[in-house]
C-alpha cells in the first residue's frame, strides 16, 4: 500500500480563523490513507493537538515580525532544504505566500499552490508595501492557484485569476443544522430571556471585522428593541478597544464578549440574526455556517455576492449609516427558522463535496508534475 500524499499547509498559526477552520473541516473529512496534512506555522495554535492526533506534523519557524525580512527568508530556505520530501506545498498567507513559494521552488518542490482567502491586505502603508512586494513573487513561483471566491482570486492573482481553482469554504451541514433543543439549552446557559432578540457575530476582534460599526448599529437597534442582546464570539488585538466602546455607549448590560468558542455550531442556534459588517472578506466560512443554521444574515455589500447560497437569508447593506442597519436588523424574521441544509449542498458547500474536490485536485496536480 502506497504512502499517502503529504501536503504541507503554510499558515501563521492554526487558530480559529476562516482559512484554518476550512483546513480543519477538510482534514477531519479527508481519507487520510490517501492524503495527509502537515503544517508549517509560526505560532502555537488551538488546533495543533488535534492535528497531531490525526497523524499530522506541526512544524514551526519564526514569523517575519519577530526576526525581520532576512531572518524570515533564512528560516524558510532552511526549512525547505531540511524537509525536501514534500511534493505539495499549499500556502494560505495571501500576498506573503510569494516568499513561501519562492523558497519552495528553490528547494525543487514540484507542486506549489497559492491560495487566496481575502480581498485586501491589513496593516499600515509600510506593511502593505511590504506585502505588495511579497505578492509580486506569487505568480513566478506558484504552479497552481486556488481561491475561496472569484473576488478573492481577482485580488491576489489579477490577470491570472481565471486560472484559479475555486475551493468552496465547506461546512458540515449536519452539524450546523437548526435545532430547537440546542437553541433552548444554549440560551438558558447564557442566561438569556426567552423573549430576547439575539443579534450575533462570530469573528476575530480586528479592524477588518468592523466591530465598532456593529456596536453603533446595535446602539440604534436597542432603541427600537429594548429586549435586544448582542453576542460577540471571538477574540483579538482590538478587544479592549471594543469593550471601551461598549462602556462608552452604556451597552455593557446588553453586549457580551464571549471570547473564542469551540461550539460555534451551537452558538448559532441561540442567535436570531447574524450581522457581519466587514470592510473586506474573501468568502467567510462563518456566513456559510450561519446560513446552514437557517439564520437571517445582514452583511456588508463589500462581501462578494457569491456568499449568498440561495436560501433567502442574506441581506446586503452599504456601510455608512448605523441607523439603516438597525432598521434592517429589526425586521428580520425570528419566529421561524427553516432547515437550509439542502441549499448549502446544492451550492456545493457541504464539506463532503469540498473534500472530494480538493482531494481530486491534489491527485491531478501531482500527476501533472511527476
Amino acid at each position: 500500500m502506497r504512502e499517502p500524499i503529504r501536503v504541507l499547509h503554510v499558515v501563521v498559526n492554526m487558530e480559529r480563523g476562516g482559512a484554518e477552520t476550512l483546513l480543519m473541516n477538510v482534514y477531519r473529512n479527508i481519507n487520510r490513507s490517501k492524503v495527509q496534512f502537515d503544517f508549517l506555522t509560526c505560532q502555537e495554535g488551538v488546533f495543533d493537538k488535534e492535528i497531531q492526533e490525526m497523524g499530522g506534523r506541526v512544524h514551526r519557524i519564526p514569523y517575519v515580525s519577530k526576526v525581520g525580512h532576512l531572518g524570515y527568508m533564512k528560516a524558510l530556505n532552511k526549512f525547505f532544504q531540511e524537509h525536501d520530501h514534500y511534493a505539495i506545498v499549499h500556502s494560505h498567507l495571501d500576498k506573503m505566500s510569494g516568499f513561501v513559494l519562492r523558497a519552495a521552488k528553490k528547494a525543487n518542490v514540484p507542486v506549489r499552490i497559492a491560495h487566496s482567502h481575502n480581498t485586501s491586505s491589513e496593516g499600515n502603508m509600510i506593511v502593505k508595501l511590504y506585502k505588495w512586494y511579497a505578492g509580486n513573487h506569487i505568480l513566478p513561483n506558484a504552479t497552481n492557484l486556488m481561491a475561496c471566491s472569484d473576488k478573492a482570486a481577482r485580488w491576489l492573482f489579477t490577470a491570472k485569476a481565471q486560472q484559479a481553482f475555486i475551493v468552496k469554504n465547506g461546512v458540515d451541514t449536519k452539524k450546523f443544522s437548526y435545532s430547537q433543543d440546542i437553541r433552548y439549552h444554549v440560551r438558558k446557559k447564557l442566561g438569556l430571556h426567552e423573549d430576547a432578540f439575539v443579534v450575533g457575530h462570530v469573528g476575530r476582534f480586528c479592524h477588518q471585522k468592523n466591530h465598532l460599526f456593529l456596536i453603533e448599529a446595535f446602539h440604534e437597534l436597542i432603541k427600537k428593541k429594548p429586549n435586544a442582546t448582542l453576542l460577540l464570539v471571538g477574540d483579538g488585538p482590538l478587544r479592549s478597544h471594543i469593550e471601551e466602546k461598549i462602556t462608552t455607549l452604556n451597552l455593557h448590560h446588553a453586549v457580551h464578549c464571549l471570547g473564542e468558542r469551540s461550539n460555534v455550531h451551537e452558538m448559532l442556534q441561540a442567535f436570531d440574526t447574524f450581522v457581519f459588517p466587514s470592510f473586506h472578506e474573501g468568502l467567510p466560512v462563518t456566513l456559510v455556517e450561519a446560513q446552514a443554521a437557517g439564520l437571517p444574515c445582514v452583511i456588508a455589500n463589500t462581501i462578494t455576492d457569491e456568499v449568498d447560497l440561495g436560501a433567502g437569508l442574506v441581506n446586503f447593506l452599504e456601510l455608512g449609516n448605523p441607523r439603516e442597519w438597525a432598521d434592517k436588523i429589526s425586521v428580520q424574521e425570528t419566529q421561524f427558522r427553516h432547515q437550509s441544509s439542502q441549499y448549502i449542498k446544492n451550492a456545493g458547500f457541504d464539506i463532503s463535496t469540498v473534500t472530494k474536490d480538493i482531494t481530486a485536485q491534489y491527485e491531478d496536480v501531482l500527476a501533472n508534475y511527476q
